[in-house]
């Protein structure tokens, strides 16, 4: 078979910081400083607040933190003031604070940010989305941040503001499911039918019913659930002409084939932890063809959900042989149209 496809380069690394009850370093009292302190206490941090001059807001923020509680010092940071602290957060009036302040942090082994210097920052805070535990980052590099604002509010636009209780639903329950006799690929299912759900009732409360009624569906379909499945995606030249279905299938595969002509960015839809695999320059050579159809098999019979992608369905049509024997082994093919096939009429193999 042809290479795993590989990812993307990045500008950034997206992480999280978990700081619920870690010591988070503040320097400096502008406006900008108390933003960051407020940011810093929302995620459970205790905050420290060096400033020999503190602005209202940093007062305000003080006074009643949004979670973790905040100190202020009337006085400038100190070397010392770096022990014991997980983060640091810089508003520096000058390069030469900037540096000096960047230089402390990182000598104490302190990962650190100057506000508005990105070249003393080890990390970027970005726009952020919060449904917690459900949370959004969004960074541009700093290359267009009022972009990156733009994108945020359509974003929430689109994220529900239910999608919270779920996520922190699915907090409770990962637990217990995990401590179920469920196989992998059932506790797996499970999920699936929980976002199902969560996506279409986003304005109902997860309660504990949806838990049993999630369970008792798993439980049902039983081994029919652990056999593999091939699915045959159109994706039209565009990835706005993926269709709601395809970008479901994408969502559930274990592995995802394409050709050389699907867009690239329609893998984003896929699971981060798909292999991606592609198989640019064999599919017009009848061989090679079915040299893959062939590992899409031995995928499919060791239970693997595989999606193959392709630019126009035309090729898939050619396949009834090869659907067939997949549907006479026992395998689960279906063909999902893209936009502008929709109304083609295509027939999928069913075990």
């Amino acid at each position: 078979m042809p290479r795993a496809e590989r990812m993307q380069n990045l500008a950034r690394l997206p992480v999280f910081f978990a700081l619920k009850g870690k010591r988070a370093l503040v320097a400096g009292g502008s406006a900008g400083a108390a933003w960051k302190a407020e940011l810093l206490s929302a995620a459970g941090a205790r905050v420290d607040v060096y400033a020999p001059e503190a602005s209202e807001e940093l007062f305000a923020i003080a006074a009643e933190p949004p979670n973790g509680p905040v100190s202020i010092h009337a006085r400038g940071w100190k070397v010392t003031d770096f022990a014991g602290t997980a983060i640091a957060v810089g508003a520096c009036d000058s390069e030469e604070d900037a540096a000096h302040f960047a230089a402390a942090a990182r000598a104490a082994g302190v990962p650190v940010n100057v506000v508005d210097r990105p070249d003393f920052c080890d990390f970027a805070f970005g726009a952020i989305v919060n449904r917690s535990p459900l949370v959004i980052g969004i960074s541009t590099d700093g290359a267009a941040p009022i972009f990156a604002q733009a994108i945020r509010g359509r974003i929430e636009e689109l994220v529900p503001a239910g999608f919270a209780r779920w996520a922190e639903a699915a907090r409770r329950w990962r637990g217990a499911v995990k401590k179920s006799s469920l196989s992998f690929e059932a506790r797996r299912r499970f999920w699936q039918l929980f976002t199902a759900r969560a996506i279409v009732s986003a304005d109902e409360a997860p309660t504990n019913k949806h838990f049993g009624e999630f369970l008792v569906e798993v439980e049902t379909e039983g081994a029919g659930r652990q056999s593999g499945s091939i699915t045959l995606v159109e994706t039209g030249a565009a990835a706005d002409l993926l269709t709601l279905r395809g970008a479901r299938a994408l969502q559930a595969a274990d592995i995802v084939v394409f050709d050389k002509d699907v867009p690239p960015e329609i893998l984003d839809f896929a699971r981060r932890e798909a292999t991606k695999v592609s198989v640019a320059g064999t599919t017009d050579d009848a061989a090679p063809l079915a040299d893959v159809w062939l590992q899409l098999r031995t995928w499919a019979r060791s239970g693997k959900r595989i999606v193959y992608l392709q630019r126009g369905l035309m090729r898939f049509q050619q396949l009834a042989a090869e659907i067939a024997a997949c549907g006479a082994a026992g395998m689960v093919v279906q063909i999902v149209p893209g936009v502008r096939t929709a109304t083609i009429e295509t027939q999928a193999v069913a075990a």
